[in-house]
């Protein structure tokens, strides 16, 4: 698999062959390779890419050490990719334009947190119904938990309200639009996890 760390910027449209698409801009790398693992030393392959600039005060002293022997300045967000396919030493960079036009892709991120929602936002419940025949203030309740004196507690998984978001989401086969090697920018169709700003993962199509 091949993979970038980066960061969402927002929301766009562009036109691609006559049709307006809707895409999410994403700032992808450049990622410095702060670590390299093969199978006779540390029994599997893979590379660490960092990625984001952070104040040397603001780190600790293990890791100052650690980014120093790849001959880099203090990175902000580390990620490990797993049998990378572009062979990279130690100390080079990963840019966006190891991605492609037409290229399907998944991407990681944490999704907007919403707070403490009720059953309906949270659940989708519908509700208990109209506020006639003796109910009011019910549209939105819950409704029965299933659980009466046997046996005389909530059941685990029951759907309740809760805390919402703040999730690692992982949202697949999303396809490339266009790659800005340049800038740095890549365009996906369709809706990335996280808010704008946010860290975002991405990763081949054939990512387990």
């Amino acid at each position: 698999m091949k993979g970038l760390i980066g960061k969402k910027v927002g929301m766009t449209s562009i036109f691609d062959n006559g049709k307006l698409l809707a895409v999410t801009v994403i700032e992808a790398g450049p990622c410095v390779v702060t670590q390299v693992k093969n199978n006779e030393v540390d029994g599997y392959s893979s590379v660490q890419l960092s990625y984001d600039e952070k104040k040397e005060k603001n780190t600790t002293n293990a890791l100052v050490g650690h980014f120093k022997k790849a001959d880099t300045t203090p990175k902000r967000k580390v990620v490990e990719f797993r049998d990378f396919d572009i062979a990279k030493n130690l100390g080079e960079t990963v840019e966006a334009d190891i991605f492609a036009a037409g290229e399907s892709i998944n991407i990681v991120g944490i999704s907007k947190g919403k707070g403490f929602q009720g059953v309906v936002k949270r659940h989708g419940f519908s509700g208990v119904g109209m506020g006639s025949h003796g109910q009011h203030d019910r549209q939105r309740a819950p409704g029965s938990l299933g659980a009466s004196s046997d046996p005389s507690h909530v059941i685990k998984g029951i759907r309740m309200a809760g805390r919402m978001g703040g999730d690692r989401v992982k949202t697949q086969n999303l396809k490339v639009i266009k790659v800005l090697a340049d800038k740095n920018l890549i365009l996906v169709k369709g809706a990335v996890p996280g808010f704008n700003g946010g860290y975002v993962i991405l990763e081949s199509r054939s990512a387990r």
